[in-house]
């Protein structure tokens, strides 16, 4: 079986996506005390899940942990990973961000690419990376790509709703593959397989984009992520003139002090909805007042389960830490489906790779991962 080890794993969007692929998981790495939490109950209860390790990943030494979890000899295919992001975030404004310390976290996640050496990484972050004041850091990790020996390919933006997911949400994936892997007949990124209109008169293959209606059908009654936020009697009002199915702020009549100056920000306290693809999930999606995150017909915001749904979460996924930790887990996940389409687009490169290992068996792997710690 092909392995892979999830690197600022979350709540396991990515690790998921992973074992549904036909991936074994066999290490997390996750300090986020809610997320662990979640990581642990979801994927590390049987006698072969991965194995999760909850210190800062700045502390952990890369070439130990691999000899400790790769210690049967195995080797490691891919290599998975979201940087947190919020230094690269589109909302930081002007020169905000170049120097947030989080993004040298992308650098960090090399250092694992180097002493773990797999077949192919996958990386996944914001558009806002892509950013020319963010020039620096992609450059460097760039260099460091090549000087591991590592082929990286540009970098790509991927809208879910292109495949197959009820939802829009743009974010940038990074595929590096080792050099002498022969990857000739990969076509990067995989074809779109849904569209709107326009696209579907160009491509009569494509199917429409998948609406978000499903998210709202009824949990079971025990589900402990069917909670939604407790609100005020005034808002709740304005929820219930707004219109079903996407009606808007403005529709309800609320208008505050900040609206008569400012316009902006349309979209919150706004409805999802259900015949379109949701909004972008994002770590306050069960918050009406961050975006349109208002049920389309109840009076009050969506759900946990609602929001895992639309990110593809199965209902049997139960995010632990509470209201608030469970929808930042929920946002800042990779989408289930859209991962497991990435990655099994990959599979047969995976599969040549561990082909070629084989037959190379370097027998100095270990010692050389001892030199890259003390470079």
């Amino acid at each position: 079986m092909l392995n892979c080890a999830d690197l600022f794993a979350g709540a396991g969007g990515f690790s998921l996506a992973a074992q549904q692929a036909g991936l074994r998981v066999r290490l997390a790495i996750e300090n986020d005390k809610h997320a662990v939490d979640t990581y642990r109950k979801n994927f590390c209860a049987g006698s072969i899940g991965p194995q999760l390790f909850t210190d800062d990943i700045r502390e952990i030494n890369a070439s130990k942990a691999f000899r400790e979890v790769f210690s049967d000899g195995d080797q490691c295919d891919l290599l998975l990973g979201g940087p947190p992001c919020q230094g690269f975030s589109t909302h930081r404004l002007k020169g905000s961000g170049i120097d947030d310390k989080r993004n040298d976290l992308i650098h960090t996640y090399f250092d694992f690419v180097r002493a773990f050496s797999p077949t192919a990484f996958l990386m996944e972050n914001v558009p806002g990376m892509l950013w020319d004041r963010h020039a620096s850091a992609l450059d460097r990790f760039y260099r460091e790509g090549a000087l591991a020996g590592y082929e990286i390919r540009q970098p790509i933006i991927v809208d879910a709703r292109d495949y197959g997911l009820p939802q829009r949400r743009k974010r940038v994936f990074i595929l590096g593959l080792r050099k002498g892997l022969d990857a000739s007949d990969l076509s990067w990124p995989p074809a779109p397989t849904h569209g709107n209109e326009a696209a579907r008169r160009g491509d009569p293959e494509l199917a429409p984009w998948v609406n978000c209606g499903a998210a709202f059908f009824p949990a079971a009654s025990n589900d402990q992520n069917d909670v939604h936020m407790t609100h005020s009697a005034e808002l709740v009002e304005a929820f219930r003139k707004t219109p079903p199915n996407g009606g808007s702020r403005k529709d309800s009549g609320r208008v505050l002090p900040c609206h008569r100056t400012h316009d902006g920000h349309k979209d919150v306290y706004g409805r999802i909805d259900p015949r379109l693809p949701a909004p972008t999930m994002t770590t306050a999606c069960i918050n009406p007042s961050k975006g349109r995150f208002v049920h389309p017909v109840e009076h009050h915001g969506i759900t946990v389960r609602q929001a895992a749904r639309i990110q593809t979460f199965p209902d049997d996924f139960v995010f632990s830490g509470g209201l608030i930790a469970s929808g930042k887990q929920v946002g800042n996940a990779v989408p289930v489906e859209l991962g497991r389409h990435l990655i099994g687009h990959i599979l047969p490169l995976l599969r040549r790779g561990r082909a070629v290992e084989k037959l190379e068996q370097p027998k100095t792997k270990v010692d050389a991962l001892d030199k890259l710690q003390t470079v």
